[in-house]
């Protein structure tokens, strides 16, 4: 069975990039939380056309949210980190248009989608964080759709590469040896809407240009200034965010 973590002693709340809640609204989210479960590396955590009422924090691990054509093909619209907030989606239709899979063994909190009228209607503050975190999510689908429609196979690479390093960095997930990467080439096809040859082609061509290693599973951004130009990157200044 897997353990539960406590709301007040969530680790997420000590990397310093989540915004602070009060007693009372961490103990509602404690009420609200049903439970708490780990789904294994290529696991869904939801299915496309899924009728769950459920959402789901995610407390470690990455997972990808995506949709897929009758022959296979896949669009991935976005990755998942640690403190994502996954599942509002459900609540403008009557089954999730959507699948999200997990990338790597991933531990999510589980909420009644209910529970939300309640939430709303006791701490607004809470309904303001989660309007927050789905309209931050919808800029991160605008910007890879920018990159689908407007960059160059390059830059839609080095904007993905850098930006997910960012929030990865974010989160306490970027060591001195740098970051984990468990994206696939495939994954980072579907992400951008190119073929797998020319993914492959397009990654060794940055790496031999210096602007990023990756040994092991292991990406550092070795010029992140170059990157950042390629991919006309403009980080915006840093906020904490909400967590649900």
């Amino acid at each position: 069975m897997t353990s539960q973590t406590p709301c007040k002693r969530c680790p997420l709340r000590d990397t310093g990039a989540f915004s602070a809640n009060t007693e009372a609204e961490i103990d509602f989210i404690q009420q609200m939380k049903k439970r708490q479960i780990k789904v294994n590396a290529g696991g869904a955590i939801l299915r496309e056309g899924d009728d769950r009422k459920e959402l789901y924090t995610l407390l470690s691990g990455w997972a990808f949210r995506y949709r897929s054509l009758s022959d296979g093909r896949r669009q991935i619209f976005n990755f998942l980190l640690p403190g994502d907030f996954v599942g509002l989606q459900h609540q403008l239709g009557q089954s999730h248009p959507h699948g999200v899979e997990a990338l790597t063994e991933a531990t999510l909190c589980v909420f009644p989608s209910e529970r939300l009228w309640d939430l709303y209607r006791t701490h607004p503050a809470l309904g303001f964080d989660i309007t927050w975190l789905s309209a931050n999510e919808e800029l991160i689908v605008d910007e890879n759709l920018l990159s689908v429609g407007r960059r160059s196979a390059a830059e839609r690479i080095a904007m993905l590469l850098i930006h997910l390093y960012k929030r990865a960095e974010r989160v306490g997930l970027v060591g001195p040896d740098g970051l984990r990467l468990p994206l696939t080439q495939q994954h980072i096809a579907d992400a951008l809407g190119l073929s797998l040859v020319h993914t492959n082609k397009t990654l060794k061509r940055l790496q031999a240009a210096g602007l990023y290693t990756l040994n092991e599973g292991r990406l550092k951004l070795v010029n992140p200034a170059a990157m950042a130009r390629l991919a006309d990157y403009y980080a915006l200044p840093l906020r904490a965010r909400p967590l649900i």
